[in-house]
């Protein structure tokens, strides 16, 4: 019976979410759900709310929990990660702190721009040691990585280890019923293409029974414009370049060079951007954690229901056999995406089965959505390039080359804020030269 290791589990409501689903999935009856966390704390919380889950939906399923992360791993068929390396504090905090003093302000900070390279440079050495173990005691599991930044971590994975990797979002199944939705339009028989890369993919194509959808999309956009929402930076980019933008509004706020500006304050108000919003969430999610921990951990009527997340649905396209079409993160091998590069780790459809995964060829993108997804590009490659030479340098060039960074700091300023992060995140990154 297969073997799912799940890292990072003290995540105990992600957990619940994905292992939960797993225990819907026949063919994986008399499984073992291996369990790691370095906070033993949370990794045994976790381990109480699977057994109750266990034991009201599925007995057959094996509940275990290891402190040791290579015990955990060993023998495993399928590997989940959802790992956050430096937690809220003080990796986070630091994150958006220093970068403020320059005058740089942030959203999310977990994808590209400032936070999102120093997030990677702290989580790539972890995910170098979790595929060191894999290629010892289970070198032939598939890693389906849940944590951000989901493309360079993903692309890195792909590109200097030998495991056999997927990144995993939760943007891409969500993204055209969440926008028809907003614009109180019908979302059934639908049928949709989207691809780009991780939280700025496209949605390409929107069509019922064979008509456009596009025209009065842009149209119903246009006219929620006049009015304050939640969207309204994904709107302006589609009315200007073209096309709907996977991730949400406050992600691609920070994405690009025009909407948060020091120069333009007034821009902030005008598109309702939320600065300083994964820090807010952090806090509200600790302190809404401490409330939810007895109805969670120590609830024995704990009822779950099988969530959109991908990875139940993939693990079960592998063991029987039956396909399943879901959006992955994969490298640009062969030029899936033609026109954006091929060391790129881009988001496409995608198929599981026995066989593995195997992406699906898109061809050329729009040449402006390709170029504002290598601007993206650029950083995250460079991001990596740093992180394996452990040559500062690159760190510099990743932030400088970045959109929205680039866009409010002298090249000067940038290179001394990096300084101050790599000094502030001490010995949570590795030494640079």
């Amino acid at each position: 019976m297969p073997k799912i290791t799940f890292i990072g589990a003290g995540s105990t409501i992600f957990a619940k979410n994905v292992l939960g689903d797993c225990m819907f999935v026949e063919a994986l009856n008399g499984s073992e759900f291996a369990l790691h966390d370095i906070d033993e704390k949370r990794l045994r919380e976790s381990e109480q709310m699977l057994k109750h889950l266990a034991n009201k939906y599925n007995k057959t399923i094996r509940i275990v929990s290891y402190l040791n992360r290579k015990d955990a791993l060993s023998g495993a068929n399928y590997v989940i990660n959802a790992i956050q390396v430096g937690g809220y504090k003080p990796s986070t905090v630091i994150d958006f702190e220093i970068p403020k003093k320059y005058g740089l302000r942030q959203t999310i900070g977990d994808t590209v721009g400032i936070g999102g390279i120093f997030r990677t440079l702290r989580t790539i050495p972890v995910m170098q040691a979790i595929a060191n173990d894999m290629e010892e005691v289970c070198p032939d599991a598939w890693l389906l990585n849940y944590t951000n930044p989901m493309a360079t971590l993903t692309g890195f994975m792909l590109t200097y280890t030998s495991i056999k990797t997927v990144g995993l979002c939760h943007s891409v199944q969500v993204c055209t019923k969440e926008l028809f939705e907003r614009l109180e339009m019908d979302h059934e028989r639908i049928e949709e293409k989207i691809a780009g890369i991780n939280h700025m993919a496209w949605l390409l194509e929107v069509k019922k029974d064979g008509m456009d959808l596009y025209p009065e999309i842009k149209k119903r956009a246009q006219e929620k414009q006049l009015e304050k929402h939640d969207d309204m930076v994904r709107f302006e980019l589609m009315d200007k370049f073209g096309y709907y933008i996977t991730e949400s509004s406050e992600h691609n706020a920070e994405y690009h060079p025009y909407f948060i500006k020091s120069q333009y304050p007034e821009l902030i108000e005008k598109f309702n951007i939320p600065l300083d919003e994964y820090p807010r969430r952090c806090v509200n999610q600790i302190n809404g954690w401490e409330k939810m921990r007895e109805d969670i951990v120590h609830n024995s009527e704990l009822s779950h229901e099988r969530s959109h997340e991908y990875g139940s649905r993939i693990i079960e396209a592998m063991e029987t056999n039956i396909p399943f079409k879901f959006g992955g993160n994969v490298l640009n091998t062969g030029g899936i995406i033609s026109n954006l590069p091929t060391k790129a780790c881009i988001e496409v459809p995608c198929v599981a089965d026995r066989n593995g995964i195997m992406p699906c060829y898109i061809g050329e993108l729009p040449e402006q959505l390709a170029a504002l997804n290598r601007t993206n590009i650029n950083t995250q490659l460079l991001t990596i390039k740093a992180a394996t030479t452990l040559d500062k340098r690159h760190i510099y060039q990743a932030a400088m080359l970045d959109p929205h960074t680039s866009a409010e700091l002298s090249l000067a300023d940038i290179t001394a804020m990096c300084d101050d992060l790599i000094e502030a995140h001490g010995t949570h990154l590795p030494v640079y030269h």
